[in-house]
């Protein structure tokens, strides 16, 4: 949803079957895992994503796959052929 509209705890709530409260945990998390930020705007604060911080994961990411498959690759090239 912070991808389509950047949004307060209290529209993201309303707009989902949790609490404001469990909203609020979660984009916690994501704030710490930096895939959010946060600005005030009046009594509240707008949540949107964050562009580098997905980028940071998405490289992640990129990185553990391209390293899995090398080693999945590497794996079927080596079985004995029947």
């Amino acid at each position: 949803m912070l991808v389509e509209h950047p949004s307060s705890v209290t529209e993201l709530a309303s707009a989902l079957p949790v609490t404001r409260s469990a909203v609020s945990q979660h984009l916690k998390v994501l704030k710490d895992a930096r895939l959010v930020v946060d600005t005030p705007a009046g009594k509240h604060r707008i949540y949107r994503v964050d562009p580098d911080g997905l980028a940071a994961l998405r490289a992640d990411l990129d990185r553990f796959w391209i390293k899995t498959l090398a080693a999945y690759k590497e794996a079927v090239e080596q079985q004995p052929k029947e």
